[in-house]
């Protein structure tokens, strides 16, 4: 009985090895693929590299009409993975992409609460009639703040 439990175990172990290095050398299908590149990006669903959101985005990437570098809110760190996946090389942030951060002028925000609903990454804090900020270094630039706001308090600024 002990003879059958080890044998059983080999053959599953040399089966899991066996469907681990497959996955690794076989080619993925195409919808595996966009799935895997549509995970790596940040999900703000901002447009800001042309697409209506990112899995249009990873679909043009994967089926080569998009370079990898159009994703702002993503920046180097979402570039780099991307490259890692795609076998491709690291390339900068496209130049016609300008990083940006929310700015809000805190003295004419009514505290409405929309621009703290759009905000895909929770980068403004607040409470509902008072004054709300952006926290800089969470803002991922995406501009989908701007538009809900009522009284045009929020600007977009450009990373220094």
């Amino acid at each position: 009985m002990g003879t059958a439990v080890i044998i059983i175990a080999l053959i599953a172990l040399v089966a899991g090895l066996a469907l681990s290095y497959a996955q690794q050398r076989l080619p993925a299908n195409d919808g595996d693929l966009v799935e895997q590149v549509n995970e790596l990006l940040p999900q703000t669903q901002c447009a800001q590299c042309g697409y209506p959101g990112c899995r249009p985005y990873a679909d043009a990437v994967v089926d080569g009409s998009a370079a990898i570098n159009l994703c702002p809110p993503g920046g180097d760190d979402t570039i780099r993975r991307l490259a890692r996946l795609l076998g491709k090389e690291i390339i900068p942030l496209a130049e016609s992409v300008v990083p940006a951060v929310a700015i809000i002028d805190e003295p004419a925000c009514i505290g409405c609460f929309h621009c703290r609903n759009a905000c895909p990454v929770d980068a403004i804090v607040g409470a509902h009639q008072f004054m709300h900020t952006v926290i800089a270094s969470e803002c991922t630039g995406c501009e989908l703040c701007v538009a809900p706001c009522p009284v045009d308090c929020i600007t977009m600024r450009p990373l220094s």
